[in-house]
């Protein structure tokens, strides 16, 4: 019996469904919280620095670049699009994320630090701090907290 040969059917290139994504900016969720892919690295977190509205940017900016000098061999990763610092992969002691008329910085220790940050959760060991655009922002405190909690347990998420 003869074999038959296989013919390759050519088909033209279909346009791709997916959005241009390179230079593009990205979404922003409610709040204005910027929509960025779950990634680690230094790199995602500044796409989300840059990508946050407004005066939240330079927050944004101010928060991680403490965090960064606190903690040099802090562990960075965007998930649940939003920003987290941590001393190994996977375990976080800290992040932040876009409102709309705010950026809630969360201590997920926070209950254990010195003093303890002014904002409760619902869940115990959980303290925020939220910066609105015309606060005054103590950065020596954060420093201190950021340390703090870099030195606790982290929580695995």
């Amino acid at each position: 019996m003869a074999k038959k040969a296989k013919v390759a059917k050519k088909t033209a290139a279909k346009p791709s469904k997916a959005p241009a994504t390179k230079g593009a900016k990205p979404k922003l969720l409610s709040g204005g919280n910027p929509q960025i892919a779950k990634a680690y690295g230094d790199a995602p977190v500044q796409a989300y620095i840059a990508a946050m509205p407004d005066w939240k940017s330079d927050i944004g900016a101010r928060i991680d670049a403490i965090i960064t000098r606190t903690v040099p061999r802090v562990r960075k990763a965007v998930k649940w699009n939003s920003p987290m610092y941590g001393m190994s992969d996977n375990v976080w002691f800290m992040s932040f994320h876009v409102f709309t008329r705010y950026v809630k910085v969360a201590f997920f220790r926070g209950a254990a630090l010195r003093p303890v940050p002014p904002g409760t959760s619902k869940q115990k060991d959980v303290r925020y701090l939220d910066i609105h655009e015309d606060d005054e922002i103590d950065e020596a405190q954060i420093a201190a907290w950021v340390k703090q909690a870099s030195k606790l347990p982290g929580e695995k998420m």
